[in-house]
């Protein structure tokens, strides 16, 4: 008995052990089961992340119709209806001056006269000579007369006769270039005065009382240049002029509609009239020159001055429009991005039209009412899968007016087929 007391404590720590290591099997095995699990879930959250992350998110805009009309500014520079300079026509000095800077005359208005003394005895002497010639004249015929009287007769020569006819006729001829020379210094008499080629203002005068002027070089600077004496410009109507980029040519028509407004009158439109156009490019700048018109019965617009002139032109409603920010360019051409229903994005090679800014019209490809992406990644592949999410309110679109029955909210949700924003964090 006393050998079994001695093996029975043995036998039990035995049993023990046993169970410990059982425990702690059991143990090990859960929490390599919970790890393997927790590893496998973690594998499969990590792999939906990684697929929805690798699903580009891309925002709709529409394809507006074109606009009714087409809006430029451009600027213009406003001329004169006519606008002369006035240069002497003969030399002599100054006798006095009538009409200052915005003095307003009528056509034939003496604005200044001149003393020319050495023309005036010029005109003198030929009215002189006239006068001698007609003498001279008088008595040839006198003489041609008489010798043709004897005619035929014994006393006379026939060859005398004849020259004496010739003769006469001869001195006629001096009579007419007499008079032409007398017709002549008439006219240079007249332009002592200087006067007004019509109706309008004086815009400039460079003349003064005893200046000396210099047939037909004006007032004779101390540098020995010449100016006019006087610039005349009619302003019942005014002309102007804009230079139209080549890219917005196709506006000018006599439809346009174009409004005025200069610096020194803010806030005041002047409406013009399409006159003409130059019908070919400035090979430097691209531009075409356009001629409006501008009546201006209060001489409020003033020559040579500058305006903004703000074009409106009909636009065409049937053509498509979209951001410009919306076009792929790649090696196939000029590209738009749609969506179809199932989320896949497709390319569409478009034909572009004018740049209007911002947008450009689109000749074919895509039609006014479908909807494209609008900062399409450079990447974006045919057949990629994509999410739509809703624009950013006023940077990806503007804010629209509350309207009645218009849930607000309702807005801002995104389309079909995607998911909110929280979803996807």
């Amino acid at each position: 008995m006393s050998a079994d007391k001695r093996l029975s404590p043995s036998g039990s720590d035995g049993r023990g052990s046993r169970k410990v290591l059982w425990l702690v099997a059991c143990v090990a095995v859960v929490l390599a089961a919970v790890g393997i699990v927790q590893r496998r879930l973690h594998y499969v959250h990590l792999q939906g992340q990684t697929t929805e992350a690798s699903i580009p998110d891309v925002q709709m805009t529409d394809v507006l119709p074109g606009p009714a009309t087409r809006d430029l500014t451009l600027p213009a520079n406003i001329e004169a209806w006519y606008e002369a300079p006035i240069y002497a026509q003969v030399s002599g000095y100054v006798k006095m001056w009538y009409t200052d800077f915005g003095a307003v005359v009528k056509q034939g208005d003496v604005l200044a006269e001149i003393n020319t003394p050495s023309l005036d005895a010029e005109y003198h002497a030929a009215q002189a000579n006239l006068n001698v010639e007609l003498a001279k004249y008088k008595l040839a015929v006198i003489t041609a007369d008489r010798w043709k009287a004897l005619q035929g007769t014994q006393a006379v020569a026939q060859q005398e006769v004849s020259v004496q006819v010739a003769n006469a006729a001869a001195q006629e001829a001096r009579v007419d270039a007499a008079r032409h020379a007398v017709d002549r210094y008439e006219a240079l008499e007249g332009f002592k005065k200087i006067v007004a080629p019509f109706d309008g203002i004086v815009t400039n005068r460079f003349v003064n009382v005893g200046a000396y002027v210099n047939a037909g070089r004006g007032d004779v600077t101390a540098q020995g240049g010449a100016a006019e004496l006087f610039s005349v410009a009619d302003v019942h109507a005014m002309r102007v002029f804009v230079s139209v980029p080549q890219d917005y040519a196709s506006v000018i028509s006599p439809k346009l509609k174009v409004s005025l407004s200069v610096p020194q009158f803010p806030g005041r439109k002047f409406t013009a009239k399409y006159l003409t156009t130059a019908a070919a490019f400035n090979a430097s700048t691209r531009t075409v020159t356009t001629e409006l018109t501008v009546d201006n019965p209060d001489r409020l617009l003033w020559p040579n001055s500058y305006a903004s002139a703000f074009m409106q032109a009909p636009g065409n409603p049937d053509l498509a429009i979209i951001p410009e920010s919306a076009l792929i360019f790649r090696a196939q051409g000029t590209q738009v991005a749609t969506v179809d229903s199932g989320g896949y994005a497709h390319l569409v090679s478009v034909t572009v039209g004018n740049n209007l800014g911002n947008a450009v019209e689109l000749l074919s490809g895509v039609h006014k009412g479908e909807r494209i992406i609008d900062n399409p990644s450079a990447g974006l592949l045919e057949g990629q899968k994509v999410r739509i999410v809703p624009p950013t309110l006023g940077y990806n679109v503007q804010p629209q007016p509350h309207a009645e029955g218009t849930n607000d909210n309702a807005r801002a949700m995104p389309e079909e087929g995607s998911a909110p924003s929280e979803d996807r964090k």
